[in-house]
Formats: C-alpha cells, structure tokens, sequence
C-alpha cells in the first residue's frame, strides 16, 4: 500500500498566538518518528481529549501535536518485523495526545512498543468503543483481583456511572459476575444504567457520609470523581475489599482517615491506564476480548463523530451533558 502525501488531523497548537486547535493538512514528516504507520478506522472522545483540544486542562507536554489518546486501523508500512502490513492493531494512551501526536488524524506513526494487535474477538470498532475508558474500567478490575476481589465479598460500586469509564465499568463488571452498585448524580438515567447491568442506581446521597467509619455497604468498587465520595466509598468497603481510583471530575483531593486501612484491611489501588507496562496491557485487552466483553457496547455508544465534529462533542462532554461513549469515525473498517 502505497504511503500518503498529506492527510487530515485534528492538531492543538499553544504559542504566541495562543491556544488553538482544528483540522489541518500534514504529512507524515509532520509526525513523530515511530516504526508503525497506521491507516487509521476509529477513535473515541475521552475526558482527557477534551481537556487537551480545549486547554481547559494541561495535557500536552509539548506542542503543537495531534489529538486524541486512543486510535485503531491497519498497517500500511511497519520496520518492526512483529507487524505486517494489514494487520489490525489499536493503541490507546501511551503518550498519545500529551508527548506524541495522537490518533484524530487519517494516518498515525506509532512506537511499536505500544501497538496491540488486535484479539480475536473484537472488531476495530468495538476496540475503540472500549478504548481507554474500558482499558481502565478494565484494569480497575484487574487490579483488585490481584488483591483477592471477589463477587463473594459484595457489590462493587462505580461512582460517576454515566461516563464513558463508568457506563463500560458497570458492563464489564457484571459481565465478570459481579453484582453492581452505580452511583450517579443523573437520576433520569436510572434505566440506561440498569440495561448496562446495575443491579441498583444510586444517588450522590449514598456516598455523603462525612463520618471516617460507616456500615461496610460495598465489596469494593471503581472511583472516578475522587473528593468527598471517594472517601465515603473507603469507609463503606467491606473488609479486604478493594477501591480503585481512577479519576478526579468531582475533586483531586481526598481527606480521609486511615481507619479503613487499620480496622477493615481495606485497599485503595491506583489505576494509572496511560503508563501501563505492555504485558498488561495484553492482559487487560484479551479479557476484553472475552470473558470481559460487554454485551452493551452499541447501548454504551451514544454519539459517533467525525474528525470536522470533535469540538462540539468536547463541549458536551465539558459541561457534564455526555452519556457513555462517543466514538469518531476516521476511516472504513470493520
């Protein structure tokens, strides 16, 4: 296949001029050096790709780059015998959209250090559906079964369940055999939640304990908005249960007390999806692509974009209008 001259991306610039960003015309010269050169399919708009292609938060390390931390397609030229032209293949996080240029262009150069193939089991399409807000949803799980989560220790809860991570949380984790708790401040959504696999919607009121010690409530659970709820979750987790914090959109600060620790044996795992090691990385994406793969990915879709739409779907997803998953088409594949 014959490499492009110049293609379409959506590039975030910040000097004298200022913050800006939008589609241009590159080329892959324009591009950091990496052995792999996709012929991108699909991307998704996470919380961070908003942050970044709008400034609202410091994403980027250096400038200008292209946008977006996920992207998926085929091979079209790889100096790294592991990959053959055609094959399909998907990369999400791994300094995409903050040190290298990200996956909102037609064409992607990749390190080859952090190119997955693509399992069996998952088309290009639904990989971006997971990308990384199921990466992380994912590795959450991972995490806490490394530390003896079970279903037999109780309900997990995921806070923030109408996002992208939270909506794929509550699928995945049903799907593993869980019984689900999901916390969200958007009553209304109660049914969209419940066909993702809840066992039971929950208002922000069940995490407003102030107390450092409550009644053990939930088994565990998956945290993406950090502050007081977080908190709340640690001091109602059942004994050797696991919380995994995965986000901030509520508050980066946590002012908690150590009893959960000392009295329950109860875990707060980090989950850090962008920096993961590969081999987990591998881990985490063939139980995605089996035992773990949600049933719900077309429900958990909510909006498809293109490349021309991104700044519209970061402003939805700013002001806390956007549900589940948006996903931006860039090419034709499966």
């Amino acid at each position: 296949m014959s490499l492009p001259t110049r293609f379409r991306a959506f590039r975030i610039h910040s000097d004298a001029s200022g913050y800006r960003s939008g589609i241009e015309t590159v080329a892959l010269t324009d591009l950091n050096p990496g052995e792999v050169v996709i012929k991108a399919a699909y991307s998704s708009v996470n919380y961070k790709d908003a942050l970044a292609g709008t400034g609202q938060g410091k994403i980027l390390r250096r400038f200008p780059l292209v946008g977006g931390i996920d992207v998926a397609g085929h091979v079209v030229a790889s100096t790294d015998p592991a990959f053959k032209e055609g094959d399909a293949v998907l990369t999400t996080g791994s300094g995409l959209s903050e040190t290298r240029d990200g996956g909102y262009s037609e064409y992607a150069r990749l390190d080859a250090r952090w190119v997955i193939p693509l399992p069996a089991g998952l088309s290009l399409r639904e990989s971006m559906l997971l990308g990384t807000a199921g990466f992380t949803a994912a590795l959450g799980l991972l995490r806490m079964e490394d530390n003896r989560q079970t279903p037999a220790l109780g309900p997990l809860a995921v806070t923030g369940a109408t996002g992208g991570v939270g909506s794929l949380a509550v699928a995945i984790y049903r799907q593993a055999g869980y019984e689900v708790l999901a916390i969200s401040g958007k009553s209304a959504q109660a049914g969209y939640l419940k066909s993702l696999g809840a066992n039971e919607v929950l208002g922000r009121e069940a995490l407003a304990t102030t107390r450092p010690m409550e009644s053990a409530r939930f088994g565990g659970g998956l945290d993406n908005v950090g502050g007081a709820m977080l908190a709340s979750l640690l001091a109602q987790t059942a004994p050797y249960g696991n919380v995994a914090s995965c986000g901030l959109a509520a508050s980066p600060d946590l002012h908690a007390t150590v009893m959960p620790f000392i009295i329950r044996g109860v875990s707060l795992l980090g989950v850090a999806s962008a920096g993961t090691a590969r081999d987990i990385r591998e881990k985490v994406w063939r139980r995605l692509a089996t035992d773990w793969k949600p049933r719900q990915l077309d429900a958990i879709c909510t909006r498809e974009a293109t490349l021309d739409d991104l700044p519209a779907v970061f402003s939805s997803l700013l002001s806390g209008q956007a549900l589940g998953r948006t996903l931006v088409r860039i090419g034709c594949a499966a």
